[in-house]
Order: structure tokens, then C-alpha cells, then sequence
């Protein structure tokens, strides 16, 4: 898949090392409620990633690339657990492209590809209550809070209770926004 500035290509084993490095950044990690993975466990990740992408095609974690041909970061569609019909959308950039319009861009294509080749009826995401950033990206993706929850966790990170959000966009509610565009 491409965007204006992105090129979107299916997660393999020869990725590795892009996400041990994004894993490493604490300023990356900062929302997320465990240590960054070890290489070792990353190797299985991707391994489990490749497999869940072939059984469910079209979906899948995607290596983001620059127009330069630079790592920017991975996008997430994912089968949520409604099933197919309502997959989830994630996303990890570097710091360095943050604040570029590039998240909301990448989501956009995504939740675009789940509707028209992927007959999705919903796209959902969720994130942090605290975490505004990723929120406002799923705003400007088109996607409106549906709830907040609270989950409990032995080691909470701050703002854990605050809870949890979860976004969802809806197929009528992308086509009216599609039309607008």
C-alpha cells in the first residue's frame, strides 16, 4: 500500500532489528504496561505475526517506510475480537516521526484498505486515556470515542486510572467522512 509519503508492506523475519530498536526508545514505550520485548521474543512475534497475516489476508502488522526508504514505524490491522468484520488498527512510530501527520496518514490507509478490500463493518482502536497523542490520531483518522474502561494491573503505569479508551469507526460513518474528503 502507498499513501502520499508512506509505503506500507507486510512485517518479515528481515525486520527484526527495526523493532527491537523502535522497542527500545522508553519514549516509544511510554503507554505500554510491559518491558520491551528481547530480541529473542521479537523473532517469535514476528513469526506469530506472519502466520496470523496468511491465515487472515489482508490483515497484518505493516513495515512503514518513507518516501527515502527509511524505517518510520509499523501499522497494525488486525482481527479484533468481533472477528474479521471489526479488526483493530494499532500503530508504533519513531520519535522522529512524530508530530508529522504521518500516524493519522498511515491509519487512514489502513481503516480505508479494512472497508473497501477487507469488507470490514468496523475498524476499532484503543489506547491510554493519557495518552493524547494516539488519541487525537484515531480523531483525526476519522474514529469517535465509543467507551472508556478500566482494566486492573498488578504494576499500573501513571495514568492507568484514568482507564482505558476504545475507538471505533463505524462503514457508514467512513463512507459519510469519505464523501466530505
Amino acid at each position: 500500500m502507498r499513501t502520499g509519503r508512506l509505503d506500507l508492506r507486510h512485517l518479515t523475519i528481515d525486520d527484526v532489528g527495526k523493532l527491537v530498536e523502535l522497542n527500545a526508545d522508553d519514549g516509544v514505550m511510554q503507554y505500554l504496561a510491559w518491558e520491551p520485548p528481547t530480541r529473542e521474543q521479537i523473532v517469535h512475534e514476528v513469526s506469530d505475526l506472519i502466520t496470523a497475516a496468511e491465515a487472515n489476508p489482508g490483515h497484518g502488522r505493516f513495515i512503514a517506510e518513507g518516501a527515502d526508504g527509511r524505517f518510520v514505524g509499523w501499522f497494525s490491522l488486525t482481527v479484533g475480537a468481533a472477528g474479521p468484520a471489526a479488526p483493530e488498527l494499532g500503530y508504533r512510530l519513531r520519535r522522529e516521526a512524530w508530530g508529522r501527520g504521518l500516524a493519522t496518514e498511515g491509519s487512514r490507509a489502513l481503516i480505508d484498505h479494512a472497508f473497501i478490500n477487507l469488507g470490514a463493518e468496523s475498524v476499532t482502536a484503543q489506547t491510554m486515556f493519557v495518552n493524547t497523542a494516539s488519541r487525537r490520531v484515531m480523531e483525526k483518522s476519522g474514529m469517535r470515542h465509543a467507551k472508556t474502561f478500566h482494566v486492573h494491573v498488578d504494576d499500573p503505569l501513571p495514568g492507568t486510572e484514568h482507564g482505558e479508551v476504545w475507538y471505533e469507526i463505524t462503514r457508514d460513518e467512513w463512507l459519510t467522512a469519505s464523501m466530505r474528503r
